[in-house]
């Protein structure tokens, strides 16, 4: 898929109304964009929080909208979450949101090639994601750039986001060769893969 990384920073800079205040604590800030549907798997993401919401300090942002947004409100009641985790409505622009985040984390049950992805690692986040079909093990390659868990094992998830607290230089110096390795994505490179086959 086409990357244009400039205009993702772009947008990143703009002044988003309200992107201040779930982030404002000095704490671990990790978000999730995304319908808010069975695919997304975002109950996986809400039971490995669970598991760790009493050895770290840290706030959760959803943002999508969807069928599942009241049963995933629920869920997040049932766990005592409600302090931790806040879903809000998909923004036009996430990308303030995203900038002002420490962690991405992608716990779909199945992808296309998730653009997400690439939108957090062009502003320089760390990535954690399902190894779901398909497209997170390309992008991330292997588990070279950003981390893998198995589809649903919200205790795997659990583990990596523990690790990535505990060592965050480590995993920022990851997540800024995933940076470096986003040429491959460039759009301007991909259309003129794209016109040459044309031609």
């Amino acid at each position: 898929n086409p990357l244009n990384k400039d205009e993702i920073i772009e947008k990143s800079n703009l002044i988003e109304k309200n992107s201040n205040q779930f982030f404002k604590k000095k704490l671990l800030k990790i978000i999730n964009i995304g319908r808010l549907t069975d695919q997304k798997d975002h109950l996986t993401l809400i039971k490995s929080l669970n598991l760790i919401n009493k050895k770290i300090n840290f706030r959760m942002l959803i943002i999508g909208y969807g069928i599942n947004k009241k049963f995933l409100e629920k869920k997040i009641k049932y766990y005592n979450l409600k302090k931790f985790i806040k879903i809000i409505n998909n923004k036009h622009n996430p990308f303030p949101y995203l900038k002002k985040s420490d962690l991405f984390i992608l716990s779909s049950k199945y992808e296309g090639l998730p653009n997400v992805i690439l939108e957090a690692q062009t502003l320089k986040k760390y990535v954690i994601s399902s190894n779901c079909p398909t497209g997170p093990k390309e992008i991330l390659k292997k588990g070279k750039n950003g981390s893998l868990f198995k589809v649903g094992d919200y205790r795997q998830l659990a583990s990596i986001i523990l690790d990535f607290n505990k060592n965050k230089k480590k995993y920022n110096k990851i997540a800024n060769k995933a940076y470096k390795d986003l040429s491959r994505f460039d759009y301007k490179k991909n259309c003129r893969k794209y016109l040459s086959i044309i031609h």
